[in-house]
Parts: structure tokens; C-alpha cells; sequence
């Protein structure tokens, strides 16, 4: 019985590396390779899984819908803990092995079937991600796509590629938005949005709002009402959880020159009870109290003036959006002035309509040069009180003239203003920038902000609160 644990764990790993093999040979060969096809089905078939597993047409949740139980095996799936627990799993399989097989087969790799119906899964999850094939591509298609994404970040575990910070989720995120790239840039998305059914598939994304955002000049009747439908519908979403990230975020510092406000909800129990005890009563054991203490609860709230100055060249629409939805939600709160301007070889001063983002986006021009310079000529004159006053500038800063530009940034800074370069505020957090921009930035004392926009809001909040 002892020789048999051996050859189990060898099938069990050769079944593992052919499920594997096939997953590389669907994604980088063009033609299916019969014999790892015709392997896979038995191997997935021989552990009750469904053959729709191989099938990168078949979409995550058709599989979850058809065969619930395999949902819970999914989320987690590639988790940092899950890998553990499986190779624990195995090895207590082999240890209680009655006929004492045990102990050579926990020797050998311990590879069992468990791990062979592991690989079948992740196979299924990076099949359906990365096979995604050549010519077009329909809206129904698109909307599975990124549902599958989905499932893939879930089998990965809490917080993977949800821009938490970590280097692996930004990493991953990148990755997956070049994928959507790709697919929505082989979308037939005019006949898409022509079709009132098709566009209803759609579902919003920053690729999709961006081929949007390049084509709206040439769309008209419904499809135009369809691409701005889908714009607005990811603003709003962007919005709140940009705006749910304001609300967290500090907010400015008691103003104690302001007498505190004498009602019950700013009674502080405690002063009050402290500063009374000289009244306590021995005799009746009772504490008089002469004098109500209060919290003080109001704020100072200094009017501060906020530049979002946006370079509106192509490779910037993500920090784009993210930064004039970030800029509306601002200009909402009280006591704070937001001006917007959006640039590429020209300006545009586009404060009249800073507080519906969705305006703002209709009116930018994608893709073009850049010449800071021509939007520093709209910014610099809104400086009117440099010591309350922060100007936050996003772009790459490839640009045209590149000394005079920095030689306006140095200004503005040794000003008293505070200045915020923005190199790039997105899902991905990936940015190209300037180099020799970004060296001067840091030696000024001002280093450029790239990753995650919550970054961009702390620094915010912390100046106009």
C-alpha cells in the first residue's frame, strides 16, 4: 500500500501541469492543441466538475448560476491563506491514511486532487480574463468580461487590486484596465449605442467613458443620448465613493474663540461633574452643581480657494475624470471657491460649470498637445490671496515649454500658495512623468502626487479645513 503513494501524487501533478499547459495554450497559441483539449475534459470530468469550465465562452457566473456550490470555491480561491489551507487539507489527507501510507506519500510533493480541482478553477478564472481572442467585440460580451474581472479580484481576497495601497492590487488593476482597453477599442460602439437593447448592456467604465469622450463629436440622435447616459452614470458612481472619502476624511480644528453652543448634545457630563466636585454633599451624598460646562463644537472655517488646473491630453483622462468629479464635490462645500481649467495646446476656464462634472467632461477636447503655459495664464490671476489659495496641477508634464512652466510653478509656490503637482490619481495608480519635472518637484519641496486619489484628498482636506 506504501508504494502506491508515489504514483498518486505523480498523476495528481502531471493532471495539475496539463490543466495548465492548456490554459497557456488557449491564451498565446492562435490554433487549440487536441490532445490537451481532449486531456483537460477528461481530467475535469473524472472530478465532477462541468466541461463548461474549459470553455472561455462560457461566463463566471453562468457556471455559478448552473452549479452554485462551486461559488464558496471561487471567492478566495488565489488568497494568500488559501493556498495554505489547501496544502494543510492535503497533508492531514495523507497523515490519516489508515494503512499507513501516509508518512511516504506526506515525503512526495503532496499534490492530490484537491490541488488538481484547484487548477481547474484558476484555470476557468484566467481563461475567461486573458483569452479574450481578436476581432470584435459585442456589448454582451464586455459586460461578461467584466464580470469575470470581478470574480477574478474576488478569488484573489479582500482588498486585491481595490486600490488599497498595496504594489500587487495597483499592479493588478493596471493590468485588467489594459485588458477593457482593448476590448472596448474592438467595440462596434456606435452601432452599440444606436441600439437602445445593446447600449442597456453596457456597463460604465473608465475605457468605455473614455472611447466615449473621444467619439461624442461624431455621435448624434440616440446614440449620443445613449453615451451620455452612460457618462453620467459613471460620474454619479465615481461621486459617491469619492465624495464617501471627503466625508471620512478630517476636518478642520475647533475655534475656541467662538463661546460654546448651550444646548443638551454639547453638555460635557464630565467637566461639568470634575469641576463641581468642591459641591459634593457628604451628609446626603449628593453633588451640587452651580455651573453647566458645554464642548465647544464650532470650527474654523477659513474661505479658501481651490485651482484644479487638468491637462485634458489622452493620456490623462483617468486622473481627468477622477480629479473634475473630486473638484464638483468641493466646490460643494461650504466656504470653499473651485475654479476649473482644462488645457492642451489651449485653456479653457471651465468654472461656470464646476459643480455637474458631467457638463465639464462634454466640454473637453481628448487628446492634442500640451502647453501648460497657456493655461497658467487663466490660473495665475484667480491667485488673489496666495496664503489661502491651493492649486492642484495634473497633468504628465510633457510639455512645450517646459522652462518657463516650472519657472511659474517655483512662483506660485515661493507665493505662499500651496501647490500640488498630480502626476496621476486613478484606479491603477500606473503614471508617466516627466522626469525631469518630477526631479524639480521634489528638490522645490512639492513631490508629485501618483497612485491612489485618496492621496489627493487628505492633502486637501488637510488645507482647506
Amino acid at each position: 500500500m506504501a508504494g502506491e503513494a508515489g504514483p498518486f501524487d505523480t498523476v495528481a501533478e502531471n493532471r495539475r501541469q496539463v490543466l495548465y499547459w492548456r490554459l497557456l495554450s488557449r491564451i498565446f497559441a492562435v490554433d487549440e492543441q487536441l490532445a490537451l483539449e481532449s486531456a483537460s475534459l477528461a481530467i475535469v470530468d473524472d472530478l465532477d466538475l462541468p466541461a463548461a469550465l474549459l470553455d472561455p465562452a462560457v461566463s463566471v457566473d453562468t457556471v455559478v448560476q448552473r452549479f452554485p456550490t462551486l461559488a464558496a470555491d471561487l471567492l478566495g480561491l488565489l488568497g494568500q491563506g488559501n493556498e495554505t489551507a489547501n496544502s494543510e487539507t492535503a497533508n492531514d489527507e495523507v497523515v490519516d491514511d489508515s494503512d499507513g501510507a501516509g508518512a511516504e506519500a506526506g515525503a512526495g510533493t503532496g499534490v492530490g486532487m484537491d490541488e488538481v480541482r484547484r487548477a481547474a478553477l484558476v484555470s476557468k478564472l484566467l481563461l475567461n480574463v486573458f483569452a479574450t481572442g481578436a476581432g470584435s467585440v459585442s456589448a454582451t460580451q464586455l459586460s461578461g468580461w467584466q464580470s469575470d474581472a470581478e470574480w477574478l479580484r474576488r478569488a484573489l481576497g479582500p482588498g486585491a487590486g481595490a486600490g488599497t495601497g498595496a504594489g500587487d492590487g495597483f499592479e493588478l488593476n493596471g493590468t485588467l484596465a489594459d485588458v477593457e482597453a482593448d476590448l472596448v477599442r474592438r467595440m462596434r460602439l456606435r452601432e452599440v449605442l444606436a441600439n437602445n437593447a445593446l447600449a442597456s448592456r453596457l456597463t460604465p467604465s473608465m475605457s468605455l467613458v473614455e472611447q466615449l469622450l473621444r467619439d461624442k463629436h461624431n455621435l448624434s440622435g440616440v446614440a449620443l443620448a445613449n453615451a451620455k447616459a452612460l457618462i453620467r452614470r459613471f460620474v454619479d458612481e465615481v461621486a459617491e465613493v469619492l465624495r464617501t472619502q471627503v466625508e471620512k476624511a478630517s476636518v478642520g480644528t475647533i475655534d475656541r474663540s467662538v463661546p460654546p453652543k448651550r444646548v443638551f448634545r454639547n453638555l460635557d457630563i464630565d467637566r461639568t461633574i470634575w469641576k463641581n466636585l468642591p459641591n459634593w454633599n457628604a451628609e446626603d451624598q449628593r453633588l451640587y452643581v452651580d455651573r453647566l460646562y458645554y464642548r465647544q463644537t464650532a470650527r474654523r472655517t477659513t474661505p479658501a480657494r481651490l485651482i484644479v488646473v487638468v491637462d485634458q491630453s489622452g493620456s490623462m483622462v483617468d486622473a481627468m475624470v477622477n480629479c473634475t468629479i473630486l473638484a464638483s464635490i468641493f466646490a460643494g462645500l461650504p466656504r470653499v471657491d473651485v475654479h476649473l481649467v482644462a488645457y492642451d495646446t489651449r485653456a479653457l476656464d471651465l468654472t461656470p460649470w464646476v459643480h455637474d462634472p458631467f457638463e465639464v467632461l462634454l466640454r473637453t477636447r481628448l487628446g492634442g498637445g500640451t502647453d501648460g503655459t497657456a493655461a497658467m495664464t487663466l490660473a495665475r490671476p484667480k491667485i488673489t490671496d496666495p496664503r489661502n489659495t491651493v492649486l492642484v496641477w495634473i497633468s504628465d508634464y510633457y510639455e512645450s515649454h517646459v522652462e518657463q512652466l516650472f519657472a511659474s510653478f517655483e512662483a506660485i509656490h515661493r507665493s505662499g500658495a500651496k501647490f500640488i503637482p498630480v502626476g496621476s490619481v486613478n484606479s491603477s495608480g500606473q503614471a508617466s512623468v516627466n522626469p525631469w519635472f518630477r526631479q524639480r518637484f521634489k528638490d522645490l519641496g512639492t513631490p508629485v502626487i501618483s497612485g491612489h486619489i485618496r492621496k489627493l484628498v487628505v492633502e486637501l482636506k488637510n488645507f482647506l479645513t
